[in-house]
């Protein structure tokens, strides 16, 4: 029985390379590949290799691929399962079935331009992010009046961010701290890090504007 997220064929690909690596220390070439499967062509090989780089039980590096180092789990299976369909209307006969998985990149689209910066302070409490809180920023532009992470003169903040013909006023979410302006001369640099989407702390995953995924 194929393994979650593979099918038949795919699972036996995956055996054959784990077998081989192990047995001869290196991985076998597109031509043993080949002989192995009764390919006709090196780009089943491909097709094949980047079927589970896809699914993650391959990883892929500028001098080829590799397993992720996490070799007894199955990348797949990694997630919230999605055991069925349940009406919101009337009563129903429930019938479990395997739908895949919630994964982070489902609750977050765009994972791969996503990073988490720690916490430290307390001036963005009102916006509900704490002291030693994981935010997760995103590689990309901060609207005005938006959150997101700006790096000046060599330092950083979290902050509200508000554009003027001067600059930045970078504004918290705590009255005890007071605004940031930032003007810089044409010599200094102002780099957005990221915008915020959201953060995480004990309580669980935070997503900008949404209550928590504990």
């Amino acid at each position: 029985m194929a393994r979650r997220g593979l099918t038949q064929k795919q699972a036996s690909f995956l055996d054959y390379l784990k077998d081989y690596v192990n047995e001869e220390g290196d991985w076998p070439t597109y031509r043993e590949i080949s002989d192995a499967f009764g390919f006709r062509s090196p780009n089943s090989v491909t097709q094949n290799l980047q079927a589970l780089e896809k699914k993650g039980f391959l990883v892929k590096e500028d001098d080829g691929f590799y397993f992720p180092q996490e070799r007894d789990v199955e990348p797949e299976a990694i997630g919230i399962p999605i055991k069925g369909i349940i009406t919101a209307g009337k009563l129903q006969e429930a019938v479990e079935e395997n739908l895949g998985t919630i994964s982070l990149e489902t609750l977050f689209p765009g994972l791969d331009r996503m990073f988490a910066i720690r916490v430290a302070g307390n001036s963005m409490i009102g916006a509900n992010i704490n002291d030693g809180d994981y935010v997760l920023l995103m590689d990309d532009d901060i609207p005005n009046g938006g959150i997101g992470a700006i790096l000046y003169d060599g330092e950083t903040s979290l902050k509200k961010v508000f554009y003027d013909r001067e600059g930045l006023r970078l504004e918290p979410a705590n009255e005890e701290y007071d605004d940031i302006l930032i003007r810089p001369d044409v010599f200094e640099e102002v780099r957005v890090l990221g915008r915020y989407v959201g953060h995480v702390n004990h309580t669980g995953i935070h997503r900008h504007g949404r209550r928590a995924v504990a």
